[in-house]
């Protein structure tokens, strides 16, 4: 079981990476050759700009009779045809006058890509069921629109449709039930996965513009978050033909979220990059940073945590010695070392 390390006891200056050698780049330029992401991804782009999408990955219908969580689908927006999936816990903790406690509410938001998978997925299903479950909580998992069919800031705008949409639910009389009688609104968290830790960052810089009461967030939870750029970091070169996400892989998942005009040093893709947006993220809320080692951008994630401590943000960040990107996806073991981190952050 790896060591999970504190982000300011093993950070590296970002102007102090060791890239490789000219002769090792280009290696790692041979050896990137080798793969064609389409291929990897199993996809196929058409002329029109959309993506044939290969074999799809098992899914779960929402159970609203499930134990011990239950779970059911609302339509977001008509217009972009979103939606929400929320989940909540059938055992519901008790006040000391044996009133239903209030749960802490967490706007959701999946891995894959920008291009891949929704909220009915399994793993993303699995993952909201854990969260409601062993942390007592009501998720709202978002079913954001993917690329390229809909580019960047379209899954940005998605989320925020859904942070309105349960402020809502505290004021409407006819809002939905199981956040209307068990939700805290006062307590809510923003919770992405990989790119949905991108979109979580963007979306909540949108919210310090926005009335959002009485709906308050409490924190944002960025779970190895997708961050890019143009210059490469060691751990990009390292990894360069890793087996999950190797380099080609990263550059086309980015050439299909961003919009055609920009590249991968635009603040979206690379929130280092100096801009307007700095100012902006000064004034994000208590932030959690997670990671693993193995990761291709784990250099980009602790620079990211700098940042944000330079900006002056309240931020906890753990990377895990060992591991590779989305290892808590599939080892039970890491997935709840995550959950007792997750839990230390929003319960503290």
């Amino acid at each position: 079981m790896g060591s999970w390390l504190y982000a300011k006891n093993n950070m590296r200056n970002s102007s102090n990476y060791s890239y490789f050698s000219k002769e090792e780049e280009e290696n790692t330029k041979t050896q990137r050759s080798r793969f064609n992401p389409y291929d990897h991804l199993n996809i196929k782009l058409n002329p029109d700009g959309t993506l044939n999408r290969g074999q799809a990955r098992p899914t779960i219908e929402a159970n609203p009779n499930g134990d011990p969580v239950v779970s059911k689908d609302i339509t977001l927006n008509v217009k972009t045809k979103t939606w929400v999936r929320i989940f909540r816990p059938t055992k519901l903790p008790s006040n000391n006058d044996n009133t239903i406690a209030r749960l802490p509410i967490v706007i959701y938001c999946h891995h894959g890509g920008w291009i891949l998978l929704s909220a009915a997925d399994s793993d993303a299903h699995t993952n909201c069921e854990e969260i409601a479950s062993e942390l007592l909580t009501i998720v709202v998992s978002v079913n954001y629109r993917l690329a390229p069919e809909s580019r960047l800031p379209a899954q940005y705008e998605d989320a925020v449709d859904a942070i309105n949409w349960v402020k809502e639910q505290a004021t409407n009389p006819n809002g939905e039930q199981w956040l209307k009688d068990y939700g805290d609104f006062s307590r809510c968290y923003l919770y992405g996965v990989g790119c949905g830790g991108n979109i979580m960052l963007y979306s909540s810089l949108k919210t310090d513009l926005m009335k959002l009461k009485p709906l308050k967030i409490a924190g944002i939870i960025m779970n190895q978050p997708m961050l890019g750029g143009i210059q490469r970091t060691e751990s990009e070169l390292r990894y360069a033909t890793d087996e999950i996400l190797p380099l080609p892989v990263l550059d086309l998942l980015w050439e299909l979220a961003l919009p055609k005009s920009i590249n991968r040093d635009h603040r979206y893709c690379n929130p280092m990059v100096q801009g307007p947006h700095k100012q902006m993220i000064s004034t994000l809320k208590r932030c959690l940073v997670t990671g693993f080692s193995g990761d291709p951008m784990i250099d980009r994630q602790q620079e990211f945590v700098e940042m944000l401590v330079a900006c002056g943000v309240q931020v906890e960040a753990c990377f895990d010695d060992y591991g590779f990107h989305n290892i808590d996806l599939v080892d039970p073991r890491r997935a709840n070392e995550l959950l007792n981190i997750v839990r230390e952050f929003m319960f503290r």
